[in-house]
């Protein structure tokens, strides 16, 4: 049950919002905050918070982009890469431990 414990230590990725902006994130680098407002169907509240939990954990940078009108940019750092995808092996891992069905 090694596993499951460690999944419930990271409490930035337990949530599943968080989980999904960095599992949108992830084969694309950066994106715009109106991009992720569509594909989460959350509020921008609701968005803008999970960001700053994100960014307090360094898992992201949010920046502006500047080209007809200023935009709200997230960028995935290099931290946020490397705990995303070990929270992805273990998570596979427990996944491995539940027994088929028959």
């Amino acid at each position: 049950m090694e596993p499951l414990r460690e999944l419930t230590k990271n409490h930035v990725l337990g949530n599943p919002v968080r989980l999904g902006i960095m599992l949108y994130l992830l084969p694309r680098g950066r994106v715009l905050f109106r991009d992720l407002l569509k594909v989460l169907e959350v509020t921008p509240g609701n968005l803008d918070s999970h960001l700053k939990a994100l960014e307090k954990a360094e898992y992201i940078e949010i920046y502006k982009v500047f080209a007809d009108r200023p935009r709200t940019a997230v960028r995935i750092t290099e931290r946020g890469v490397k705990e995303t995808g070990g929270y992805l092996r273990t998570l596979k891992e427990a996944l491995s431990l539940i027994p088929p069905k028959d």
